[in-house]
């Protein structure tokens, strides 16, 4: 299991990851937009949201970084930008943190299957700290 950094962007997340991109010297980021994500009829597509970022990750210094744009719509302040991803292949154990962290705080997702993870959900913890937890296969 790891924990991961995940950054929030406004709307300048591939300035950011070019940058990143450059000064880490690092492989190009492969990037998910919002528009490549499975369509759904009872919750349209803002046209505005089509190009933005909806996932993608830089390997920096041998740590993992995610990165995204918020939703339009979606609140944004710079400072609170910053969630913590739990990433691991071990179901069990993504929920048994994940009602642990939920105690005494906000829910902003259950877990559930989407079309990136088999188990994925979202919180912000008693204390204020925004997690995102993420069944991934291990990579073979």
């Amino acid at each position: 299991m790891a924990v991961e950094v995940y950054l929030i962007f406004n709307g300048n997340c591939r300035e950011a990851v070019s940058f990143y991109e450059q000064v880490f010297n690092t492989d190009k980021a492969e990037i998910m937009t919002f528009g490549e994500s499975p369509s759904d009829p009872s919750y349209p597509l803002p046209e505005e949201a089509k190009n933005l970022v909806m996932h993608t990750r830089l390997s920096i210094m041998g740590s993992t970084v995610m990165f995204s744009d918020t939703f339009p719509g979606s609140p944004f302040t710079i400072g609170n930008n910053v969630t913590l991803a739990v990433v691991s292949d071990n179901e069990a154990q993504l929920r048994e943190a994940f009602e642990g962290l939920k105690e005494g705080g906000k829910v902003t997702m259950e877990l559930q299957e989407t079309f990136w993870s088999k188990c994925y959900g979202s919180l912000t913890d008693k204390f204020g700290i925004e997690w995102q937890i993420s069944h991934e296969e291990k990579a073979k």
